[in-house]
């Protein structure tokens, strides 16, 4: 199979779709790879190095998605949907239900999409856990850094000093996003308070953890006082490929103190929190009512060399699996691998996706025929 890696045009995205140990295992396996001129750049791999292992350097954008199979990590710009066509194969981070245009723009090119959130393993998230791991990380360090006066917040240390009181972190969520926050929270010394709705989750993070850590059942009035006291509120909900609940209201926002950060992690899915809208690396943060948002919408993109590791360790078993047998044949050999098939021949296959957008579902297996 020929597959394609297009350089990453989002804002301020540096992470590329394969590291080289990928593009070496797929042109082991008697594939060829089209890399965009600089694709690797952004995460340390240059050129020459894909070169050397046999990958063919591209000079533009078109050249890497005329492939039969195209490797990426963001969902494809307004300015990609050209390259979108029925013969194509696209495997990347979707996040339909949260963009309309793009599910119109996916349906109208009858292109197969294959979403990396919604590929499941053993009933998990397989695909996207490594970056939930690295974003759920990145919400405390971001969220620290505008804290600091000078940055918008209230001018105070996650983990306090001897004598003076720690920051109160409140995270909304306790899966794979909810839980790296909170380690890394409390491993700064930080009193973190996790909400979530499954007690037995809480269960569990309560037995697993050490430090200040308060866990609390999921009601409105309890979102609600938890939010209240919050120096620093992390959004990391998620409902599988489906528009995150606003469980944060715009009153509960307007009783947080001024100074106060909020960093929705969820908002690649729509956001948690009523306030917030997605930002960009360039421009990450605004205020509402004296509260600081940043809601970057691909956060894993500013530690890429990282984030394209993470990524491409847990990928590249679907992407050989996919150049080998072809994505009718992957799908259908694997259940997991299906239910991140989310459009397919102009048909939306993912039920989520189609119920944001009033869209008619077709069961993957009926469009297959």
């Amino acid at each position: 199979m020929i597959v394609g890696l297009p350089k990453e045009i989002k804002d301020n995205e540096y992470r590329v779709g394969m590291m080289l140990g990928s593009v070496k295992a797929l042109i082991d396996a008697g594939h060829t790879v089209l890399v965009e001129q600089g694709a690797g750049e952004g995460s340390g791999f240059s050129d020459e190095e894909y070169r050397q292992l046999g990958a063919a350097i591209v000079p533009t954008a078109a050249d890497a998605w005329s492939a039969q199979m195209v490797v990426k990590v963001k969902e494809p710009q307004p300015q990609e949907y050209g390259f979108l066509r029925p013969d194509l194969t696209l495997f990347t981070y979707l996040h339909l239900a949260a963009d309309e245009a793009l599910t119109h723009a996916m349906v109208a090119s009858g292109v197969t999409g294959i979403a990396y959130e919604t590929v499941e393993a053993h009933g998990a998230l397989s695909l996207l856990t490594p970056m939930s791991e690295v974003a759920g990380r990145m919400s405390i360090q971001v969220g620290a850094h505008y804290l600091e006066r000078m940055n918008g917040g209230r001018g105070k240390l996650l983990g306090g000093v001897p004598g003076v009181r720690a920051s109160d972190v409140v995270i909304i969520g306790g899966g794979v996003v909810g839980t790296n926050a909170a380690q890394m929270a409390l491993g700064l010394g930080a009193n973190v308070v996790i909400v979530d709705i499954n007690l037995d989750r809480l269960r569990y993070l309560s037995e697993v953890m050490r430090g200040n850590l308060t866990t609390i059942a999921s009601n409105p009035y309890a979102v609600a006082q938890a939010v209240q006291r919050a120096d620093l509120l992390v959004g990391a909900v998620l409902i599988k490929g489906a528009k995150a609940p606003k469980l944060v209201t715009r009153e509960m926002v307007g009783a947080m103190k001024r100074g106060s950060v909020i960093v929705d992690v969820a908002v690649d899915q729509g956001g948690c929190i009523a306030t917030t809208h997605p930002t960009t690396h360039s421009h990450p943060t605004y205020e509402v009512d004296g509260v600081v948002h940043y809601c970057v919408s691909n956060m894993p993109g500013a530690v890429p060399r990282t984030s394209t590791y993470a990524l491409s360790n847990a990928t590249l078993p679907y992407v050989l699996r996919l150049a080998k047998l072809g994505a009718e044949a992957a799908v259908r050999a694997d259940p997991g691998l299906a239910l991140g098939v989310n459009t397919y021949r102009g048909a939306v296959t993912y039920a989520a996706v189609a119920e944001a957008f009033n869209l008619t579902y077709t069961p993957l297996d009926k469009a297959m025929g």
